[in-house]
């Protein structure tokens, strides 16, 4: 299962039924879990830990050092979960010390050809990035989203669960969960109502995040006014007290 080309460090640790196709390397302070595929021509370094199940293509990056200036070789982490797909020349890079030391992926995420994590962010689970999408330091990705291609996220933002981040998009504020974006810079569309019924959504909460949407980006409110009048549907609907959790946290605002 190890091809006699690819270059495996002593202090890795491959679990059961790991493949390493020719000419990859696997560095030191790498662990791999159990029935994972490393293609051809791949490199992983560490400190990085690497679920069970992960199939990571030819020429992808995982596990480098970040591109962040300040960083100065300190031991920071990449942690991925189990059966993500990296295809080709994705590239993944570890934390910083100016934030929590860790670049953190989910589970059953697909990252598409050439797409990119920097440094610190933490991306949930499920996660579709299309070709050429990437974010920068700092970001988080909730559940279920999708980052179309030649999408962009600008460091500290957060994009809420299930959301959709459409093509071409640059976005410099936070994207609430459930919500559709698109432009540079990116702003809302609509509900991403497709993928909450694909994701098993009744169609009266389905109905009742819209009816948030609005309240939030049609009637003119300021975000306190917005969120007040969504509090009767945010205790009947756990999708919209999702949303109204989000907007209470931001930090850097959401997109407008």
């Amino acid at each position: 299962m190890i091809h006699p080309t690819a270059i495996i460090e002593s202090g890795a640790k491959l679990g059961n039924n790991v493949s390493v196709g020719p000419y990859s390397y696997i560095g030191n302070d790498v662990v791999i879990g159990d029935n994972c595929i490393i293609e051809s021509h791949v490199v992983v370094k560490g400190p990085s830990t690497i679920g069970s199940g992960n199939h990571i293509f030819q020429f992808a990056s995982v596990g480098e050092a970040c591109q962040d200036k300040k960083y100065n070789n300190e031991p920071t982490t990449l942690i991925i979960g189990d059966n993500n797909v990296i295809r080709e020349c994705a590239t993944i890079h570890r934390g910083t010390i100016q934030d929590q030391g860790v670049t953190k992926i989910g589970s059953n995420n697909l990252f598409m050809a050439y797409t990119h994590v920097a440094h610190d962010a933490v991306i949930g689970d499920n996660v579709i990035f299309a070709n050429n999408a990437s974010v920068a330091g700092h970001v988080h990705i909730g559940d279920w989203v999708i980052l179309a291609g030649n999408s962009g996220i600008h460091q500290f933002c957060k994009v809420g669960a299930h959301a959709f981040v459409g093509m071409y998009s640059g976005v410099n504020k936070d994207v609430p969960p459930f919500v559709t974006t698109i432009g540079t810079p990116a702003g809302p569309v609509a509900i991403n109502t497709e993928g909450m019924k694909r994701r098993g959504f009744e169609s009266d909460e389905v109905m009742a995040t819209r009816r948030a949407y609005k309240t939030l980006y049609r009637k003119s409110l300021g975000v306190e006014e917005a969120l007040a009048a969504l509090a009767d549907d945010a205790a009947k609907y756990p999708a919209v007290q999702l949303m109204v959790d989000f907007v209470k946290n931001s930090e850097r605002g959401i997109i407008r």
